[in-house]
């Protein structure tokens, strides 16, 4: 199995489904499992605890508008997990955008198509298109990410996003990170900002948390599934 990694889809099977259920009370409404597990729902990898190889993973369930938005924690055997997944790129969440912002997200896609990259859309756009049900509301940023191998790809990448960000008149702004190989991930206006010497330091998320880097981040030891 890959590396574990921020914003994976954890897709569960029979086990981890039984394994839920018994999770109710701590906050996860009965309706929800019952909808999630009948259309056979993902729920998304959280930051993780410093634990053992096999350890329980914390994994989130944002609901839908449906549910006030509600944000339910959870923790999955890494037995009851089926596969994992990835939310949607920019070109699948495109019918649930406005649509005057649809031509800046093609273009978007087209040139980071051309060096290799994609974005993918997780947040309010991202769950919207993976269950079919209302989270995007009116002042919901785009939240994206995307993988980058090296400095320059991250620089690359995040010219894109700001032009296409400066390009949308609709009000939806663009949001998210800049994911380096081993999960380490940076907001990629702040990237911006400290590649242009206008600040000297990085929030650097990783799975197991947060640290601040004084140049380019170097990875965090990586965990496996086992």
């Amino acid at each position: 199995m890959p590396p574990l990694r921020r914003h994976q889809l954890l897709c569960l099977n029979a086990l981890g489904w039984a394994d839920l259920a018994g999770q109710v009370e701590a906050g996860l409404p009965d309706t929800v499992l019952q909808l999630w597990r009948s259309r056979r729902l993902p729920l998304v990898l959280c930051r993780q605890p410093l634990a053992g190889p096999h350890a329980r993973l914390c994994a989130g369930l944002p609901l839908p508008t449906r549910w006030a938005r509600r944000r339910c924690a959870v923790q999955v055997p890494r037995e009851g997990i089926a596969y994992f997944a990835e939310f949607p790129t920019t070109l699948q969440v495109l019918p649930g955008v406005p649509v005057a912002h649809r031509d800046s997200l093609v273009r978007l896609s087209q040139q980071l198509a051309m060096a290799g990259l994609r974005a993918q859309v997780y947040g309010s756009f991202g769950w919207q298109a993976l269950t079919g049900l209302a989270y995007v509301r009116e002042g919901s940023d785009l939240d994206l990410w995307v993988g980058v191998a090296h400095a320059a790809e991250a620089d690359l990448a995040s010219r894109c996003l700001q032009q296409c960000d400066a390009a949308g008149e609709t009000g939806l702004r663009l949001d998210g990170e800049l994911v380096f190989p081993h999960g380490d991930a940076v907001s990629w206006r702040e990237w911006l900002r400290f590649r242009a010497g206008g600040s000297r330091s990085l929030l650097v998320k990783a799975l197991h948390g947060a640290r601040l880097c004084h140049e380019v981040p170097q990875p965090e030891p990586e965990l496996c599934c086992a």
